[in-house]
């Protein structure tokens, strides 16, 4: 079993950095919390994607790839680095962008913002659908590869949130990391809490802390499904991703999710997640989402102030970046201040 040796294409400096956060810790009364800055990759903006897209782009160039279609929301992280990457690695890029909430009609008849404006700066190809439906998606890819195919290219598909066992490499990849960074400081973490939507991120974690943090619990907070599926597609894919690597069996226990955090919906902020992002931003000068991280915040100060998590203990916060997110919601956040009567 070994990561190394892979097809990879660097496309970041590493570690991310490891950090205390003992304001906001005082300011929740409760265990001691970390945060891990996948904020700060290096390539557009930062994010947690870019680990993925080093293995999953490293795939597409050794297999002779010359562009890359991939898909998500109008406002998609991934969609963003995808673009950024391909540009560093000189890869033409496709991103199919499906409509979230009305997206497309304001797309159309407003500048762009947000990861969206960064998709255009990258001169990524954009082909914006009216239907967010999964076979919508699959049937638009597969019309975008076909047409590359006919006019002579050579198109390497990558899913939603590059969430496949190829993906998921580089989460495994990012908890020997946090192994390594944990023994420098001298803290072994009790629990692991991350953003979850479409799953590769925590099952990478999940797998990787099975072999490399002992003693560690991740935690799904999920941005879309429910806890039971979104739980299924995580072991589901820490299965197919163990056994990419050989291992004899799968390591890892049952996935945990937590559900209550998602509001009306994917993209749709929620009260406590704007909290949540006031909270880090004035406590330690982070920059979070209302889309993925913010959320993930959100859970993890409920369940301490539900007494679930204890006083004492390390706790891991995994930051996976976005900030491009929250400037695509400045109206949402203006309202909110409005609501709490700060403007």
């Amino acid at each position: 079993m070994s990561l190394f040796g892979r097809p990879r294409a660097r496309l970041s400096s590493w570690p991310t950095p490891l950090e205390e956060c003992p304001r906001l810790s005082a300011a929740l009364g409760g265990p001691h919390l970390w945060v891990k800055r996948d904020d700060l990759t290096d390539l557009g903006l930062g994010g947690n994607k870019v680990r993925k897209l080093e293995y999953l782009l490293g795939e597409a160039i050794s297999q002779g790839a010359d562009t890359v279609v991939t898909t998500g929301a109008l406002q998609s992280n991934h969609a963003r680095l995808t673009a950024a990457a391909c540009r560093r690695l000189g890869l033409e890029v496709v991103l199919v962008l499906a409509d979230q909430a009305g997206a497309v009609a304001a797309a159309a008849s407003e500048p762009a913002r947000g990861n969206l404006l960064l998709d255009r700066l990258y001169g990524a190809r954009v082909v914006v659908l009216d239907d967010d439906s999964d076979p919508a998606i699959a049937a638009a890819m597969d019309e975008v590869a076909s047409d590359l195919i006919r006019r002579g290219r050579r198109p390497y598909l990558i899913p939603v949130g590059g969430s496949n066992p190829i993906g998921v490499l580089g989460y495994v990849g990012a908890a020997l990391e946090i192994a390594g960074q944990a023994q420098t400081e001298g803290v072994a973490f009790d629990h692991l809490f991350v953003a979850t939507g479409s799953c590769g991120t925590q099952a990478g974690l999940h797998l990787g802390a099975a072999l490399y943090l002992p003693g560690t619990q991740v935690h799904g907070v999920t941005i879309s499904r429910g806890a039971g599926a979104q739980m299924a597609r995580v072991d589901a894919l820490a299965a197919e991703t163990a056994a990419r690597l050989g291992l004899p069996g799968h390591p890892a226990p049952p996935a945990v999710v937590h559900d209550g955090y998602v509001g009306e919906g994917y993209a749709v902020p929620t009260r406590e997640g704007w909290e949540a992002i006031l909270l880090a931003g004035r406590t330690e000068g982070l920059v979070l989402d209302p889309v993925y991280t913010g959320k993930a915040l959100s859970g993890l100060i409920g369940l301490i102030r539900e007494g679930i998590l204890g006083t004492t203990g390390n706790v891991l916060f995994v930051h996976t970046g976005g900030a491009p997110g929250l400037l695509a919601q400045t109206a949402a956040f203006h309202h909110y201040l409005t609501q709490t009567g700060e403007v």
